[in-house]
């Protein structure tokens, strides 16, 4: 399916949009693609109109929401689905980030996640690769190994809800795409079956982005990490995220766990941002 390519809107948009036509202002210069670009909607007492479209005004717009347009009003980018309510959530850095019951899926607090992403990315070295990306989510690994000149990139995700957001988010890389020129694979799918499907030595490096181990616990396993070993050729590199849960209420050291399963997998491995960085011995 192709990405969604109509308005979206914020409540700061919609707040400016509001205090424009209170102004009697017959248009308004804003982003109504969550930063990407500039645009001027025309605006009237009845409605607003972008790029030759007529929309009705939306009654109420509710903060860290993005709205997109269904066909008839603007409604929220969430979704309940097996995993929970999966959310898209505007950021001050116009990429967005998601939730899944709540809980912030990429951090945007003190970084752009499309940078936070970018500075992952860079330390599998992806120019001229072939990437395997294991838990797609909105995309920005595969974004980022686009812009850096990856060879190909698989991308898995399992959840149908997270795919939909990403087609309906504008900083999410579109397989289709004349930037993606055919070297972005997107794969609906858990990848612990994918990866039994890959051949040995196949891939050069691993963006490894698993959810929390408290719900996604077999990513974390030995035998993940031996399936990981056996699809990277020897020298290829690896940056599994983990972050630090639990470090303050239990003292457990979840990426200290990571390195000595990795090294019995057959990586070397070291702590790297917030995650660990490995390289197939």
């Amino acid at each position: 399916m192709s990405h969604y390519s109509g308005p979206l809107l914020t409540r700061p948009v919609f707040d400016a949009m509001t205090r424009a036509l209170r102004k009697s202002q017959p248009c308004i210069t804003a982003s109504f693609d969550l930063g990407q670009s500039q645009a001027e909607a025309a605006l009237a007492t009845d409605g607003w109109s972008l790029h030759g479209q007529h929309f009705a005004y939306p009654e109420k717009i509710r903060d860290r929401t993005v709205y997109y347009f269904d066909g008839e009003d603007f409604t929220p980018l969430s979704r309940f689905g097996q995993y929970g309510l999966i959310k898209l959530v505007p950021t001050d850095w116009g990429v967005p980030t998601f939730e899944i019951d709540g809980i912030k899926m990429l951090p945007s607090a003190r970084v752009s996640p499309l940078e936070d992403a970018r500075a992952k990315v860079a330390l599998v070295q992806p120019a001229g690769k072939v990437i395997l990306d294991t838990c797609g989510g909105m995309g920005y690994f595969a974004r980022c190994c686009l812009e850096a000149g990856v060879a190909r990139i698989t991308s898995v995700e399992r959840n149908p809800e997270v795919l939909w957001l990403r087609r309906h988010n504008p900083w999410s890389p579109d397989p289709d795409s004349a930037a993606a020129g055919g070297r972005l694979q997107l794969q609906h799918g858990d990848v612990t079956a994918h990866i039994t499907q890959l051949a040995d030595a196949s891939v050069d490096a691993v963006l490894h982005d698993p959810p929390r181990f408290g719900i996604a616990g077999e990513l974390y396993s030995l035998d993940f990490y031996r399936q990981l070993a056996r699809v990277i050729r020897p020298g290829g590199r690896l940056f599994h995220y983990t972050g630090s849960p639990n470090r303050l209420t239990s003292g457990r050291d979840v990426p200290a766990e990571v390195i000595t399963r990795l090294a019995q997998a057959g990586f070397k491995a070291e702590r790297a941002l917030d995650g660990v960085f490995g390289i197939r011995r």
